[in-house]
């Protein structure tokens, strides 16, 4: 059907208002959050919060209950709210939402505020409907940064007992169904060493030096997982991947560095993979690493911190949730992704999951992101698909 414009033009009312919340992974997200939560309590749907430790992050779950679900699932329209940073180079401010031929640009506007956006100004046509399945509106905090708020909101699911469904994970595949993913290991070592003059090196143990014997580590194993590539793997590149993120140490030229950290991340193609490299590298660290450190300074240390350590998103041979998108959609095709997504953890607890929102990955964490302003009026169609299908 066509959709009305006045939806439309609210979509867009909101995308705008999303992308003004500076809610950059890692920083606090409760204003966006309230926003979202108004607008729901305003129509009358109940929510909960999920907070962070600090309480500054927070995820967001509401629920439109159906007068009579009719044994229908109910829908999960999941989306994460953070944005990764912005880099400078920008044409326009990255905050302010800007319309020029057809694309909104602005930071999130397409990963994923903008299907964020496409479910808050439908959520009134859900209200009105007679809906015979539960509607639940779903928003996540930190998924850039190892998916660190979806595994706090689906603990409470669980508390909840709400652990069945279809979930629809709206991030930016052109509305194409996405049915499996790589896994996503992440994680930052702290190496501990001791400082000295640099006309001096045997006297101290620098950080730096045996985080660099750290890396080639890592990328020794690298070369290995791509020779442990399966057969006929489905992901492109077709093999585990391993990255080293960053490092940063040292505090002058003529100093013994006493402190350095190295940031990497592994996206493994099997659980068997991750393992792997785990047990790997921290054989190296306890066997040859860190006594070397300790014969010069007894009190070094190598700390390893957990980012993140997200499971895979398994492609199976038979899938509630890729079903009922194809039937709304009319599109059957199934395509793979080696970035990562929240969809895994959902999955993992029993809920029928799928990948599909509007917007493109190719756009997703560059300069100047946009999303094509005819994907909202995709995202808009399907979400009346959903109502359709939820209706007596």
């Amino acid at each position: 059907m066509a959709i009305d414009n006045n939806l439309y033009e609210k979509s867009i009312k909101i995308l705008t208002d999303l992308i003004g919340f500076q809610t950059v992974s890692g920083t606090d997200n409760s204003e966006l959050i309230n926003y979202c939560e108004k607008i729901l309590n305003d129509l009358g749907i109940e929510t909960f919060k999920v907070f962070d430790d600090e309480e500054k992050r927070v995820n967001l779950f509401g629920t439109l209950k159906a007068k009579k679900t009719n044994g229908k699932k109910p829908i999960i329209l999941s989306g994460h709210t953070d944005v990764v940073p912005v880099s400078k180079g920008w044409s326009s401010d990255p905050f302010t939402a800007t319309i020029k031929n057809e694309k909104l640009y602005g930071r999130g506007s397409c990963d994923m505020k903008g299907f964020i956006a496409c479910t808050l100004a439908f959520a009134p046509v859900f209200k009105e409907s007679n809906l015979d399945r539960d509607i639940h509106f779903c928003y996540t905090f930190d998924e850039e940064t190892a998916c660190i708020g979806a595994p706090l909101l689906i603990k409470e699911l669980k508390k909840r007992d709400i652990k069945n469904g279809i979930c629809i994970i709206g991030e930016p595949t052109n509305m194409k169904i996405i049915d499996a993913h790589k896994g996503m290991n992440e994680y930052t070592i702290h190496f501990g060493g001791l400082a000295g003059h640099s006309s001096k090196p045997h006297m101290g143990v620098n950080a730096i030096e045996y985080a660099s014997r750290y890396i080639n580590k890592l990328l020794e194993l690298r070369q290995e997982l791509i020779k442990r590539a399966p057969k006929d793997c489905i992901f492109n590149p077709p093999h585990s991947t391993l990255s080293i993120g960053g490092i940063s140490g040292g505090i002058a030229h003529n100093v013994i560095a006493d402190k350095c950290k190295v940031e990497w991340e592994t996206r493994p193609v099997n659980k068997a993979d991750g393992d792997f490299v785990t047990k790997e590298i921290e054989k190296f660290v306890s066997e040859k690493l860190l006594p070397d450190m300790k014969k010069v300074f007894p009190n070094s240390y190598i700390k390893k911190e957990i980012i993140g350590e997200v499971v895979g998103f398994e492609k199976l041979d038979k899938s509630e949730a890729c079903e009922f998108v194809s039937s709304i959609t009319g599109d059957n095709s199934r395509e793979v992704v080696s970035f990562g997504t929240e969809a895994g953890l959902f999955q993992e607890v029993g809920i029928s999951t799928v990948v599909c929102g509007p917007g493109s990955i190719e756009q997703a964490h560059k300069i100047d992101e946009f999303i094509e302003l005819n994907e909202l009026k995709k995202c808009l169609n399907f979400l009346d698909g959903i109502k359709n299908k939820s209706i007596n």
